[in-house]
């Protein structure tokens, strides 16, 4: 599992974005390769004239034009100016919508470059899923090895006890992710109320054997930010503070998501992120 956060777009990000703002720049490609202020900057103030282009490409060819991380930090720059103009945001659930006038709190949130980096980052890691093989214990004196993938949240969550503390960083962090992704970006699949009956406790969800309520969901999420946010390697690879307001604002953080998701990505989820839908 990945176990750190880059800023840093591919070449071919670079040329898409300079193609679509300024083609005079294109003889000065390589001087700007190297220089991350100015391409945020470039970014920031030109968001919406890339996002239209994206929005021309066709599917099939959505993810070999540019790479997950910087479709997703275009469409959340977007979401921010947009939600800039906003009284409210809407809290999709499987039955309904609902008004929530916290658009301002959101931009506040959102402002943290930090953290649009972070939830860009988390978005492009659910395009592709990776899986792992680890040994289980079936009896006394006799293993099996079992393969997973890194969206069994009930996996993860049983594997992160078994390895030592300073090991179990990329499983707090995973296991976070998951929980604010999919509140984020499949809300539909978890119900505010929804309980499973006491028979009916072992039935198989989307994301892991037991289905969880949207509180369950955002209970954990919060929990594992705040470990993931306590650990040494948090501090190595100065996440610290990124977690930190996960954790304390975890509510305000799937509402870019939901965003997204609703407004731009409605009818491209399915292609986004094939081992979700």
């Amino acid at each position: 599992m990945a176990e750190a956060v880059l800023n840093d777009f591919s070449d071919r990000d670079i040329l898409f974005l300079i193609e679509t703002v300024d083609r005079t720049l294109l003889s000065k490609v390589e001087a700007i390769k190297g220089d991350s202020a100015f391409i945020d900057s470039m970014l920031d103030a030109e968001a919406g004239k890339v996002f239209q282009r994206i929005m021309l490409i066709n599917d099939d060819s959505l993810i070999t034009s540019i790479t997950p991380r910087f479709l997703f930090n275009i469409l959340l720059r977007v979401a921010y100016r947009e939600l800039e103009n906003q009284a409210y945001t809407i809290e999709r659930t499987a039955s309904q919508k609902i008004p929530v006038f916290d658009s301002p709190e959101v931009v506040r949130f959102l402002s943290n470059r930090s953290i649009l980096r972070y939830l860009a980052d988390m978005l492009a890691s659910f395009t592709r899923i990776e899986s792992f093989t680890l040994p289980v214990r079936v009896r006394k004196g006799i293993w099996r090895r079992v393969r997973y993938n890194d969206m069994d949240l009930d996996s993860l969550l049983r594997f992160c006890q078994t390895v030592d503390e300073e090991r179990r960083f990329g499983y707090y962090k995973r296991i976070a992710d998951i929980c604010l992704f999919i509140l984020g970006m499949f809300p539909e699949y978890a119900s505010p109320d929804y309980r499973l009956p006491s028979a009916d406790k072992t039935r198989t969800g989307l994301f892991g054997r037991f289905r969880r309520s949207a509180e369950d969901y955002e209970e954990e999420g919060r929990r594992f930010y705040r470990l993931a946010g306590e650990h040494n390697d948090a501090r190595l690879l100065h996440l610290t503070e990124v977690f930190d307001q996960l954790q304390d604002k975890f509510n305000l953080a799937k509402k870019p998501l939901n965003y997204i998701s609703e407004n731009f990505l409605r009818f491209r989820r399915g292609k986004l992120f094939p081992s979700v839908s």
